[in-house]
């Protein structure tokens, strides 16, 4: 796995109208588009907007370092999937990114481990990078969180080990309990656990220059904390705000540096 590169994502969920996300993506631009850490190669940034934002996202990053991804995507690549979105579309539309296998789908849309294992290996075929959310649902011990997330990945994986599917892979470490809560999980709960996923990354040859990187009401100040067991952050809420973005892109390049 890559030590070299940290790996910031913010994902808007579907807080924002379009017009909002593009004159948000404006700012981000104009406001980080150039930061040395990205410009630098020491870190990797990628924005999930809502679908329809993903090709007017495309568009105003171009010239950055910043790069795009989805929120979802389809089991399949094509077919009769009404309100679905395959793989190459999201390629076409210029998405190099997708979550799978975030607690709110999983909980509000019965994703359940078989689905993130399809889901992992469609956006493997399709050569996007899979930033695949993990996490224990309640608060426990750091050994028992980290026995529970490394599970999870073997689960997530199992369909693309065993189909020879490699490539790039963001473990994006968000314990339930911790996600939009007031507070982050506490610093070393994290790095145990991201240890313990990268130790586990780490022996699967297919996968070069994957990361583990931790969300869960992340946000500035935490990265310093966590890091280099954590490779990054994944950051939601607290990126709607650009300065804050590049408040972590700032912490982003004194631990690269």
């Amino acid at each position: 796995m890559s030590t070299t590169s940290l790996t910031i994502g913010v994902s808007l969920k579907m807080y924002m109208g379009y017009d909002q996300t593009l004159r948000w993506c404006q700012d981000v631009a104009g406001l980080v588009g150039a930061h040395p850490v990205l410009t630098g190669s020491k870190a990797r940034l990628f924005v999930a907007p809502g679908f329809p934002a993903i090709p007017g996202a495309r568009d105003i990053f171009r010239g950055t370092p910043i790069t795009v991804g989805a929120q979802n995507l389809a089991e399949a690549d094509s077919g009769a999937y009404t309100g679905e979105v395959g793989g190459p579309m999201l390629r076409e539309a210029g998405a190099l990114y997708v979550e799978v296998g975030h607690a709110e789908r999983r909980r509000m849309y019965g994703e359940h481990e078989q689905v993130v294992a399809a889901k992992t290996a469609a956006a493997l075929r399709n050569g996007l990078v899979p930033v695949l959310c993990i996490g224990e649902p309640t608060p426990g011990s750091a050994e028992e969180a980290a026995a529970e997330c490394v599970r999870q990945l073997d689960s997530a994986l199992w369909q693309s080990e065993r189909r020879a599917l490699g490539g790039r892979v963001v473990v994006a470490y968000e314990p339930i309990w911790a996600i939009g809560a007031a507070e982050p999980a506490g610093p070393e709960h994290i790095s145990a656990v991201c240890a313990a996923l990268r130790e586990s990354m780490d022996k699967r040859a297919g996968y070069p220059d994957s990361s583990v990187i931790y969300g869960g009401s992340a946000g500035p100040g935490l990265l310093g904390k966590i890091a280099p067991a954590a490779q990054g952050l994944f950051l939601g809420r607290f990126a709607h705000d650009p300065q804050a973005l590049k408040t972590v892109l700032d912490e982003a390049l004194e631990v690269s540096a």
